[in-house]
């Protein structure tokens, strides 16, 4: 099947670039664009897209206000909204995640996220950029700070019991599998590679630091992805900072 997105930027670079990487992948198709709210709220109601794409700040009906008339507890049939802008501000992140948003991203955040991001909220999952994430795990984490209940929802924690465990690395070598007294446990190029997605790095940013092609990192993240139950790199991030291999 084929998701149908719509693009709400009132930049026209901006959305020819999200239309000519989102057509080029082969479940996806750009059904419409949008250079304003208004227009955009128009065009989600009469094509019933699956995905749509929102920036934050656009003429006649912002962002934020576009993702709660589609998308907020208030709607009956609720379109999945995904913001992406170019503002890093933890206010924009609560209030689009109250406002009902299944994903939030920094328009530097690339391609492959962008993909990511809208194969994720189709899967019903929740993605936010890595240096989103970050911060708001970095808040979690800190014993002086009280997060908001409403960025939690975005910050897929695994519910399974590994999620709670503490993984430690095997010493014998970097990439030695294994298992410590019944626990799921990580090689140490693993740790390596769970503690860059923490910390908000892409796979290319990674490979460079541990000298590994940007491939083996994306096996690596498949393989830490089935071990700790997690659906995505949020997901590893989550994980990280809850069993302490990062600290605030």
């Amino acid at each position: 099947m084929t998701t149908r997105i719509l693009i709400a930027d009132d930049q026209e670079d901006v959305r020819i670039g999200f239309t000519l990487i989102l057509n080029a992948q082969p479940d996806m198709t750009v059904v419409g664009a949008a250079a304003d709210g208004t227009t955009a709220l128009e065009l989600a109601r009469r094509l019933k897209p699956d995905i749509v794409l929102a920036d934050i700040r656009m003429p006649r009906l912002d962002g934020l206000e576009l993702t709660r008339q589609l998308a907020g507890p208030d709607v009956m049939d609720p379109t999945r909204v995904i913001v992406v802008t170019t503002f890093d501000l933890d206010d924009y992140v609560t209030t689009a995640l109250r406002n009902g948003a299944c994903g939030f991203l920094l328009k530097r955040s690339g391609p492959t996220l962008l993909i990511e991001a809208v194969r994720a909220a189709m899967a019903g999952d929740t993605l936010i950029s890595p240096q989103v994430t970050v911060r708001l795990l970095r808040n979690l984490t800190a014993p002086t700070t009280t997060v908001p209940t409403t960025t939690l929802p975005a910050i897929t924690v695994p519910a399974s019991p590994v999620a709670a465990t503490p993984v430690a690395a095997r010493t014998d070598g970097a990439d030695q599998p294994g298992s410590a007294n019944g626990a799921t446990t990580l090689t140490r190029r693993e740790l390596d590679i769970a503690r860059g997605v923490a910390e908000g790095k892409t796979n290319a940013e990674i490979a460079a630091d541990l000298f590994i092609s940007p491939g083996t990192v994306k096996t690596h993240i498949s393989n830490i992805q089935g071990k700790i139950a997690a659906r995505n790199r949020v997901g590893i991030a989550a994980w990280a900072w809850a069993n302490g291999h990062l600290t605030p």
